[in-house]
Formats: structure tokens, sequence, C-alpha cells
């Protein structure tokens, strides 16, 4: 009887003891409690570095004697596909989000990025910030009536900025290849360049798409690693552009392939046989990897 009064009374006092000590431990910040309704304490989770931001996620190490066959591939990304949405909406920027094209502009804007020339994509010719920002930009005309007499209805010429909901396609340039050291097929996304409609200054038709210019995606990775996206079945799930590249989680269709006479898919098909092409060579990268276990 007198063991089983010294157990509880050991037991009482070590759940005192671990009460007490619970109440006087501090948190860190993956258990701290935060607002729900407060985005910004999600933001503070384990896997961020000390200085608050997400790295990218690092490629698994590659030797250039390990890569036994590649090939490249450019993908049409149409923003018009619901997989696409999350990268092209908000149209405005919000405090949680921010369209991909517009995140590609604010960085150049601040220096942290480089654009290069839209008709080579061998990321050989960089361009202004100012070449950028006149992309799409034009003058326009307003009529302002005047305040005083005879109140005359006057003419002004305005600066129209560029219209980021314009955007209505990325094209990727990647490569495929396979790796025999992990006897696998990957990709690795090299550039991706965002293409706006061009739009008639003086009737306002569109004219159809013009691309603006190429990033090095390696380079963007470092601001897409730290930019939340939106996840459609999980609202509080942390899900960066990085992840979203990385998953492979949008929609598109092959137009070119690497070819002695460097054209695109549609310069020598045209039609439904352009859509059957595309999807040749997708099944041609994926059939070789195939073929390699086949005995």
């Amino acid at each position: 009887m007198k063991s089983i009064i010294v157990t509880s009374c050991i037991l009482l006092i070590a759940f005192a003891t671990q009460a007490q000590t619970a109440e006087g431990r501090i948190y860190n910040k993956s258990e701290r409690v935060y607002d729900i309704n407060n985005r910004e304490d999600i933001s503070q989770t384990v896997w961020h570095n000390d200085n608050g931001d997400r790295p990218p996620i690092s490629y698994p190490y590659l030797r250039e004697a390990d890569v036994m066959w590649s090939r490249t591939v450019w993908r049409k990304l149409d923003m018009r596909e619901k997989m696409n949405h999350p990268i092209y909406y908000p149209v405005e920027a919000t405090k949680e989000r921010i369209s991909l094209v517009q995140l590609m502009l604010n960085a150049l804007s601040e220096g942290s990025l480089t654009a290069y020339d839209a008709m080579n994509d061998e990321f050989s010719t960089p361009l202004s910030w100012t070449s950028v920002r006149n992309f799409g930009s034009k003058i326009d005309t307003i009529y302002v009536p005047n305040p005083d007499p005879p109140y005359d209805v006057e003419m002004k010429l305005v600066q129209r900025e560029f219209d980021p909901s314009t955007v209505k396609e990325f094209r990727i340039k990647e490569v495929w290849f396979f790796d025999k050291q992990r006897s696998e097929l990957n990709v690795r996304i090299v550039g991706i360049c965002p293409v706006a409609e061009n739009i008639d200054p003086t009737t306002g038709e569109v004219r159809g798409l013009s691309p603006m210019f190429w990033v090095y995606f390696p380079e963007l990775r470092n601001i897409l690693s730290t930019t939340r996206v939106f996840t459609r079945f999980n609202g509080n799930m942390e899900m960066t552009y990085d992840d979203l590249f990385w998953k492979r989680m949008f929609s598109s269709y092959i137009y070119k392939v690497q070819n002695v006479y460097d054209r695109k898919i549609t310069d020598y098909t045209t039609g439904i046989n352009s859509m059957l092409e595309s999807e040749k060579v997708k099944d041609d990268i994926f059939t070789m990897e195939s073929d390699l276990w086949e005995y």
C-alpha cells in the first residue's frame, strides 16, 4: 500500500514539474502558435534559413561523363489553360501573391535579375532595364476638360505602362538527359521567356504575340524559391514558384526540338500534324529511357 502511495506522489510531482517547465519554455519558430488570419506568420517555418528566405532545391550532383544522352526542347505554356492559372494570376499583385511576369519585372527593375534578347535564347545579349520597361508601353491621348472658361476640352499625351495581363504565354527551354550514374532520365530548365500580345497603338487591335525577353532560369530560381504560389486544394500548403517548376505542375507542349535546321515544328508541319509531331517528340524521349531496360 505504501509503495502505491509513494509511486502516485512521484508521478504527481513529475507531472507538475513538467507542466511548469512547459509553461516557462521558449518555443522556436516552428512550434509557436500563429494567427490563422495572419499569413506573415506562416512564412516562418523550419525549412527557411537564418535570413528568413528559402533557398532553391539543390540539383543532384552531376558529372559531365555521366550524361550519356541529352536533347534540348522548347515548350509553350498557354496561360488560358486552367493548370497554368497559378502562373498568370493575380493580374494585380496582392499582399500574398504575385503573377510570374510581375515577379520577373520587379526583379529586373531592382537589378537582381538579368534579361536577354528575346531573339537569342543563348543568353549572350543582355538587355537594359530601360529596353525591358519600354516593351509594350505607348503614348496615348486623352481628352481632359479645362476647368477655366471657356471650359474647352484639351487633348493631353500620357504614357501607358506595360500591362502584365497581356502576357498570354511563356516559352521554356529545357534539356532532357540520361544520367547513367543514377540510371534515370532527368530534365533541367535552362531559360524562360514571357510572350505578350502585340497591340496596335493606333487601333488597339491585337496583332499576334511577341516574345519579351529571355531569363536564365538558374538565376531566376533564387527569386522563385522565396515567392508563394497559389495551391488549389490546400490554402495552408507552402508551395513556391520553384516548387511548381520542380514538380512540373504546369501544362505545356513542345514547339521545337534541337535539329540541324534550327527550325520549329510548325515550319515543316501544319494543323493537327503539328500536334502529332509534338507528341511524337515527347514519346521518343520517354521511349529512349524504357528501351535501355529491354533485353
